[in-house]
């Protein structure tokens, strides 16, 4: 009889991955990479839709850290209502379909970099909540 080692968690509100710090420093460098690029397409197609997905899935984890930080802030504030423009930006990106361009890539790559920003602009703001 096998048993599994393997524990599965039930966490809808994501309280177990907001203390878990994301591993920024690839990110940043592909990033940085991608928005380097010029001239003609030199991967394919499918080299390009997988970088997208890698991008896609940071700027998901990413956007959800600027959710948590903005909603640490009080309703009226400045930083929480730029968050939200930020936020409903990067929502209407992340539905658009992946296509293995490198525009595509490109877009996903700045998605990220502005959600950075904008997490890191949080980070200064006073987490003082006022419901």
């Amino acid at each position: 009889m096998r048993t599994s080692t393997h524990t599965v968690l039930y966490d809808p509100d994501g309280l177990i991955e907001a203390e878990l710090p994301l591993d920024r420093e690839p990110y940043e460098s592909l990033v940085k990479a991608v928005l380097a690029w010029i001239g003609p397409d030199t991967l394919t197609e499918r080299d390009y839709e997988q970088i997208a997905l890698q991008l896609t899935g940071h700027a998901r984890a990413v956007a959800s850290d600027v959710r948590r930080r903005a909603d640490q802030l009080p309703k009226d504030s400045g930083p929480k209502a730029l968050a939200d423009v930020v936020l409903r930006e990067a929502e209407g990106r992340l539905s658009t379909t992946l296509e293995g361009t490198v525009r595509c890539v490109q877009n996903r790559a700045r998605l990220v970099r502005a959600l950075y920003e904008r997490l890191d602009r949080l980070e200064t703001a006073p987490a003082i909540r006022a419901d």
